[in-house]
Formats: structure tokens, C-alpha cells, sequence
């Protein structure tokens, strides 16, 4: 699988017979949007940095909503949460979503806004291979909530998203602070490449993508 980011909460993951696009987002937001080649999108709420279908194809499979889900022998479980830390009420719902893929499974939270996820949303993300966490704080979580709600997951991989870079308008914080704190050596790359058999074993692994 090769996994690789274009901003916000924007990823692409592609496998051998299929590639699924995360959250795409509208050129509004200062960085290029993807042009919209996959067979799945998933989107996590719906603002307009994260929800762009303009350009996706009439047979695009769109999932934007908690439930379960398989397409072309993907496994998608979407779980309710909260894009802020009063129940939905400043910022409306998120989805998490569980994708279990090639035999890892990745979790991304989109925007989670909540302080700590609740006892029920860790029991039904389960065990992760590879973790997309937002980090850059004001919308979603902060450096510190980042790090604690890892810790309530504990996965294998950890992936930041939704922070500051060259080119985005909105007011978040950079994504220095969030590695400080998880004091672990990054590795930094455009694309990220993994297999189960490279999944590490005992240490936790921290990956910064480029976009």
C-alpha cells in the first residue's frame, strides 16, 4: 500500500486493485486540490475542506456516513464522533474511519474534536496498524490531545494531518510541536510504502508526509 497526503485531512491510499481518497478539499483553502481518480472516497463531515465531489467519476463509491461498509474486498467501518468538545454543537458531527486493507488495518479520525475519544469509540476502532491523527489544534485536536488520544490506541504507526504547511489559509498550528512531544525521529517522506511484513513489532513509528 502506498499512502501519501495532500494537505488538511486529504489522503490517498492505494493498493494493488484499488485506490481510496480521503477527504478531498476545495482550492479555497490555498493548497491544489486531487484530481479524483479513485474508485472510493470517504469523507469524514461535511465542510468545504474536506468534502470536495466535484470532480469525481458518476460510479465513485462515496461513503459519508458511520456504518459498515465493503467494497472491491475493502472493509470500511465509520464511527460517530464529535467535531468539537461539546457534542456536535459548534461544529457538527465527524465520522472515523476503520479501513481494513491488504491485512493492515488504518484509522483515520478526520476532524475529532473531542478531548479524549470515549470508552465505546476505542472498543469499536480496535487494534490499528497505522493511525491518521490531526494535530494542528483550534478545529480539531491540539499537540497534547494528539499524543493522549494515541495513547488510547495505541497503533504501530502514527501519521500526523491537519496542521500548518506552505500554502494553507486557515489559522492551525505547524506540526512541530505535536513532534516534539511524541519524541520520536520522524521518518519524513512524499510517499509512504507499507506492507504488513514491514509494520515494526515492538516500537511505535512516526511518518511525516510531504505534499
Amino acid at each position: 500500500m502506498t499512502i501519501s497526503w495532500f494537505g488538511q485531512s486529504c489522503f490517498r491510499l492505494e493498493g494493488k486493485d484499488a485506490s481510496l481518497l480521503i477527504d478531498p478539499f476545495s482550492k479555497e483553502i490555498g493548497l491544489r486540490p486531487p484530481k479524483i481518480k479513485d474508485q472510493i472516497v470517504l469523507i469524514t463531515h461535511e465542510h468545504y475542506d474536506h468534502n470536495n465531489l466535484d470532480e469525481a467519476e458518476k460510479d465513485t463509491m462515496v461513503i459519508r456516513n458511520p456504518g459498515e461498509y465493503e467494497v472491491k474486498g475493502i472493509f470500511v467501518q465509520g464511527i460517530s464522533s464529535f467535531h468539537d468538545k461539546v457534542q456536535g454543537t459548534e461544529r457538527g458531527p465527524n465520522t472515523i474511519y476503520v479501513i481494513k486493507w491488504e491485512d493492515m488495518t488504518i484509522c483515520h479520525l478526520g476532524d475529532l474534536g473531542q478531548e479524549k475519544l470515549e470508552d465505546h469509540q476505542v472498543d469499536l476502532i480496535g487494534v490499528v496498524d497505522i493511525l491518521i491523527v490531526p494535530v494542528g489544534g483550534k478545529y480539531t485536536l491540539n499537540y497534547k490531545e494528539a499524543v493522549g488520544v494515541i495513547g488510547q490506541i495505541e497503533p504501530k504507526i502514527i501519521i500526523p494531518m491537519h496542521y500548518k504547511v506552505p500554502g494553507l489559509n486557515i489559522d492551525i498550528e505547524p506540526a512541530d510541536k505535536f513532534v516534539k512531544e511524541m519524541g520520536l525521529t520522524p521518518e519524513t517522506t512524499d510517499k509512504f510504502k507499507i506492507t504488513k511484513k514491514l509494520l515494526p513489532q515492538e516500537e511505535t513509528k512516526l511518518v511525516v508526509l510531504t505534499t
